[in-house]
C-alpha cells in the first residue's frame, strides 16, 4: 500500500477545509472557521490499488506565509485551490504556484481547483480562466464543489495517479508538449 501527503494550498475562504473534510468524511462543513493547519487522512482504492492519502489543510492567510514553505516541504502532492465566486483567490494562485516550485525545486504533482462551481450565479472567474491558467502552470484543471460532492474524490484519484507515476507527474491527455507534473482536461 502506498502512502501520499498531499497539501491543499490556495487563499483563506476558498474551500480548502471543506474539500479536504468532504474528502475524508463525506461531511460538508458550512461554517468558514479560519484553520491554521489540520489533517485528515482516508485509505481508498485507486485503479484496483489500495492507498492511503493524508491530507494536510493549510491556512491561507499571509500571516501565516511563514509555514507555507513547511507545508510544501512535507507535501508529496498539491492542490492548488481558488474560489469561482472570487477573482481575487484566481489572481492570488501564482504566489503560492511559485512557493511551491522554489520549495519543491522542480516541478511538483499539482493540481489547479475550482472549487464552488455549485454557485453558478456568484460566478466571477469563468471555467475557461480556470482551463487557462492551468495550461500556462502546466498542469491539471478541475473544477469542484465540496458541497455538492461533484469531481471531490475525482481530485484525489487523479492525484494519487500522478503521483504513482514515476517522477510524481501527471500523463497529458494531449500532443501538447508538457511544462509541469499535470494535465487539462
Amino acid at each position: 500500500m502506498d502512502n501520499w501527503r498531499v497539501a491543499v494550498l490556495g487563499d483563506g475562504g476558498v474551500g480548502k477545509t471543506a474539500l479536504a473534510v468532504q474528502f475524508t468524511l463525506n461531511s460538508f462543513v458550512e461554517t468558514y472557521d479560519p484553520t491554521i493547519e489540520d489533517a485528515y487522512r482516508k485509505q481508498l482504492v485507486v485503479d484496483n490499488r489500495m492507498c492511503f492519502v493524508e491530507v494536510i489543510d493549510t491556512a491561507g492567510q499571509e500571516e501565516y506565509a511563514t509555514l507555507r514553505d513547511q507545508w510544501v516541504r512535507e507535501g508529496q502532492g498539491f492542490i492548488l485551490v481558488y474560489s469561482v465566486t472570487s477573482r481575487s483567490t484566481f489572481n492570488r494562485l501564482e504566489v503560492f504556484r511559485q512557493s511551491m516550485c522554489r520549495v519543491k525545486r522542480g516541478d511538483p504533482a499539482f493540481i489547479l481547483v475550482g472549487n464552488k462551481c455549485d454557485k453558478t450565479y456568484e460566478r466571477e472567474v469563468s471555467k475557461e480562466e480556470g482551463a487557462a491558467m492551468a495550461r500556462r502552470f502546466g498542469c491539471e484543471f478541475i473544477e469542484t464543489s465540496a458541497k455538492t460532492t461533484q469531481n471531490v474524490e475525482r481530485l484525489f484519484m487523479n492525484l494519487v495517479r500522478a503521483l504513482r507515476q514515476p517522477g510524481g507527474s501527471v500523463p497529458t491527455k494531449t500532443k501538447e508538449k508538457r511544462q509541469g507534473k499535470c494535465i487539462i482536461m
